[in-house]
């Protein structure tokens, strides 16, 4: 067994969510929705398993799903993308994953910005590449120019931005982008953009995909979930679009990780994407009602809920609340004594941690907010 993975401890969502199990608690960690899906894309996959092919489809996906993630990103975002240029993935870690294999070689440097989606690091390592830190921290969580100029150098290879960002809940600026876009340029490095949570967006914000930005079409690599438009992260559904070559290179990657993806859920997806906008429109809606529950009931019960700009998360700064016990401490009294599952953010770095803030889910029904809320409070009181 490679060293990287035998030393490499069960991930923070999956030592929560089983304590949550254990204990009956109210899991308000792992980043699932429990509410949301639309019930006739869940009926377009039944209908294609009952009556379409189940055998291999072709391995950079069917034709009609690559054909709507193009369409879907000219209608929504304004980007020239040919169905050519997008890869159907087992999700978008996978999409995550076939990338860094086939762009990062041993030696090549890796911008990465911490804290980081968990599975950046490892595979990143696991490629030979050589991760340089940027280094985020509330209560703004802003990408600064310093930082940019220190992190890249001229053996920078790739730079991976999450935006919307899991697990800040923050939308970079177009400022911030347009920093990260001239220092590629400068490094003529290129740019993976995981942009999953781009439709849950709140409070009129609309997402800027970075290939949007002055010489980022042809250098960046973008990544896009079903799981998280769809709300059915079971799916696993996610892919990759770029120009020629770097599609070819993912592509090749990608048919010794996974070779495709189920087609029934291919075919359902491909319809979905074609939905109106009032369907997006609906879903962003509905999560923006349970960020506004959470953090209401948050306030009211002493809590210092930080921005929740998009995604399924909001974070509570712990020392600003007057709780002076660090992330984890209060995460693992939570989940055992309280009856309540949180993700401590220090897991998200990789090195020099903010250990004063915990992130929560707030993609839940009202009565599981509600539950959570009561336990939260029976937390806060362990601290007084």
């Amino acid at each position: 067994m490679h060293p990287l993975f035998a030393d490499m401890p069960t991930t923070i969502f999956e030592h929560m969510s089983g304590l949550a199990r254990e204990l009956g608690a109210i899991n308000l960690g792992q980043g699932f929705p429990d509410f949301g899906w639309p019930g006739d894309v869940i009926g377009r996959a039944a209908d294609a398993l009952r009556a379409g092919s189940n055998q291999y489809p072709p391995m950079r996906g069917l034709a009609a799903l690559r054909e709507a993630v193009a369409s879907h990103y000219r209608r929504h975002q304004d980007l020239d993308v040919t169905p050519d240029q997008v890869v159907v993935t087992s999700g978008a870690t996978e999409a995550l994953a076939a990338s860094i294999l086939a762009l990062v070689e041993p030696g090549d440097e890796v911008v990465l910005i911490q804290p980081l989606y968990d599975a950046y690091l490892p595979l990143v390592q696991r490629a030979g590449g050589v991760p340089r830190l940027v280094r985020l921290t509330p209560p703004d969580w802003r990408i600064a120019e310093e930082a940019l100029a220190t992190a890249f150098t001229e053996r920078t290879r790739l730079v991976i931005l999450n935006n919307p960002h899991n697990p800040t809940a923050r939308m970079f600026g177009e400022d911030e982008l347009a920093l990260l876009a001239e220092a590629c340029v400068r490094a003529d490095a290129v740019a993976l953009t995981d942009e999953v949570w781009e439709h849950v967006a709140f409070d009129g914000r609309r997402h800027v995909p970075l290939a949007s930005l002055p010489g980022m079409a042809e250098r960046t690599v973008k990544v896009g979930s079903a799981g998280k438009i769809f709300s059915l992260t079971g799916w696993k559904v996610g892919w990759a679009a770029a120009p020629p070559p770097l599609i070819d290179a993912v592509a090749r990657a990608h048919q010794f990780v996974t070779f495709t993806t189920a087609p029934n859920l291919q075919e359902a997806v491909a319809y979905g994407l074609g939905k109106d906008e009032a369907y997006f429109s609906a879903m962003r809606a509905g999560f923006a009602a349970g960020r506004d529950r959470l953090r209401d009931g948050l306030e009211t019960a002493g809590f210092a809920p930080l921005p929740a700009q998009g995604t399924y998360f909001m974070t509570i700064d712990l020392a600003a609340s007057g709780i002076g016990a660090d992330d984890v401490t209060f995460c693992e009294r939570a989940v055992r004594e309280a009856g309540v599952a949180a993700i401590p953010l220090s897991v998200f770095y990789a090195e020099d941690p903010v250990t004063n803030v915990v992130r929560l889910c707030f993609a839940k029904t009202d009565d599981v907010l509600d539950e959570g809320l009561s336990r939260l409070r029976k937390a806060r009181a362990l601290f007084a």
